[in-house]
């Protein structure tokens, strides 16, 4: 069965951080839904960059669940601040043992989701007055949340997507198809 990730398309989402997941995890043969947040399914980055998504997410059946939700960061993350239908997916996906991912500043949807508590996590050092307790580290796993850094940390996020998805010798064989050789 082909593993689903849900990427969620924020205006002014960070572009590495959307592109680099979606390609590796394309490389790994994970079926990646890029959802906009409004009805036109171009949404321009916060470098003017604009990525066309395959859907809007209002348009998204609200029963359904993929394997990993995605939630790029970038200063389109304060826009969509205590948005409840992301916070609503977040929390869905959690609740049923989905991957709940999310990078740079998005973790702060975790925390207006309610999962951040409990849980442990990392953040762009820009979100850290908000999440105090997030740690100094590239990449987090814990339980079924994912988080990482920020732009640089953004290939080994979309890596270790590709291992939670599709397991560590297809993240190896994707990290090696793109001569990724950082550990």
């Amino acid at each position: 069965m082909k593993r689903t990730a849900l990427i969620i398309l924020h205006p002014g989402f960070e572009e590495m951080e959307a592109v680099g997941p979606i390609d590796l995890l394309a490389r790994a043969d994970v079926e990646v839904t890029q959802a906009s947040l409004s009805e036109d399914t171009l949404v321009e980055g916060r470098n003017g960059m604009t990525l066309k998504a395959d859907i809007s997410l209002a348009k998204l059946s609200r029963e359904a669940l993929f394997d990993a939700i995605i939630l790029p960061g970038g200063p389109g993350i304060n826009e969509i601040r205590n948005n409840t239908t992301i916070c609503g997916l977040l929390e869905q996906h959690h609740a049923a043992g989905k991957l709940v991912a999310c990078i740079c500043a998005a973790p702060l949807l975790l925390l207006d989701a309610g999962l951040a508590p409990g849980s442990r996590y990392t953040a762009h050092p820009a979100a850290m007055s908000e999440l105090p307790d997030a740690a100094d580290e590239a990449i987090v796993l814990d339980g079924n949340i994912l988080t990482s850094r920020g732009a640089g940390t953004a290939t080994e996020f979309g890596l270790a997507l590709v291992e939670a998805l599709a397991g560590k010798a297809t993240r190896d064989e994707v990290a090696e198809s793109i001569c990724w050789r950082h550990g």
